[in-house]
């Protein structure tokens, strides 16, 4: 009987594959359809959890363990120092700042990050930190932030984004509020909480080319009791970040895949070489790139993809030994409603 049910196992997952190769984007919104998360209530309680919010296609990240507080990112904001039409964005930095009050205060109202950590300097990462960090409620221990280079970075970019605005209002913001800056952050794996950290891409390979500003995209490796988490920032492979550095990373539990699971990241060998149990893309069904939405959901197979733009908001908490609950339904208004539709 063992074997008749080990053969049935291996033909379902050989029709799944086969299935997952002829019609990749309709596998991947079924697997989408059928994975809802239940919503976060007392059964999310947990010491240690990641709270992705429902940004739009971009990316806020709440840090959680033991009682202590970070971010990785901050999300879009409502500025438009260029004041380019194209660059003019429905911002989030209030909601996310509301969320935060409503989830990391303490008794008095008082935010404390232990560290913020902006992967790259584009808008819809580190736009939303300044408000953060100028907030009379909030304390910044300390800030990840690489010095921006424009020597490095594409013309296209230069002309036609804000890449040094948004940068440079993020550090005025931390000077202003005396935050030490770590511009050249290394490799060396640092504690917060129960959570080991660990930060890739610290050091930008030589490339005689000028590059988009993701490719100088930090990621962030958090490690607990054998449970793993990767987020990719903006990572992409167009200059083969992802095949530099996924051996480096390994296998992980969870991923944040590289810049809203758009063209050119979360490639077939990255997702191989990670295998993630699950993912949380942090964008829109509307918005992520069929194709590449299609490839995390073939190599993953049955294991759960979830965006925060469906499940308004995704928490995850973490266990020990690859142990991972996921919920959704977090993100609410200044009034304690979801924010659904």
């Amino acid at each position: 009987m063992e074997r008749l049910t080990a053969i049935w196992k291996q033909c379902t997952a050989s029709i799944l594959a086969l299935f997952c190769f002829l019609f990749p984007n309709l596998t991947a919104q079924r697997i989408l359809r059928s994975s809802v998360l239940p919503p976060a209530s007392e059964d999310a309680a947990g010491t240690d959890r990641i709270h992705f919010l429902r940004t739009g296609t971009s990316d806020a990240i709440l840090l959680e363990s033991d009682g202590h507080f970070a971010m990785v990112d901050a999300g879009e904001d409502s500025d438009n120092p260029r004041n380019f039409d194209w660059l003019s964005f429905g911002g989030h930095e209030n909601e996310v700042l509301a969320y935060l009050k409503a989830n990391a205060a303490d008794r008095d109202g008082k935010v404390h990050l232990d560290f913020v950590l902006g992967t790259h300097a584009h808008s819809d990462h580190i736009g939303g930190f300044d408000t953060l960090i100028l907030d009379p409620d909030v304390t910044v221990g300390r800030a990840y932030l690489k010095e921006y280079d424009s020597a490095k970075v594409n013309t296209y970019e230069l002309e036609q984004w804000d890449n040094q605005e948004v940068y440079d209002q993020m550090v005025a913001a931390l000077n202003e509020r005396n935050v030490p800056i770590v511009s050249h952050p290394d490799a060396e794996p640092f504690s917060f909480g129960h959570f080991t950290v660990t930060l890739f891409n610290t050091d930008d390979p030589e490339n005689p080319e000028r590059v988009g500003e993701n490719d100088n995209s930090l990621g962030v490796l958090l490690e607990k009791n054998g449970t793993r988490i990767f987020l990719a920032g903006d990572m992409d492979n167009y200059t083969g970040d992802e095949d530099r550095l996924a051996p480096a990373i390994g296998k992980v539990h969870l991923l944040k895949p590289g810049h809203h699971c758009l063209a050119g990241s979360s490639t077939e060998n990255f997702i191989k070489t990670l295998l993630p149990d699950a993912c949380v893309i942090m964008n829109d069904k509307e918005i992520v790139n069929s194709k590449t939405l299609a490839g995390i959901v073939k190599i993953c197979r049955h294991k759960n993809v979830y965006l925060t733009g469906n499940e308004n908001g995704v928490l995850a908490v973490i266990g020990d030994n690859g142990d991972i609950s996921c919920y959704g339904q977090i993100f609410k208004d200044y009034y304690g409603t979801n924010l659904n539709g």
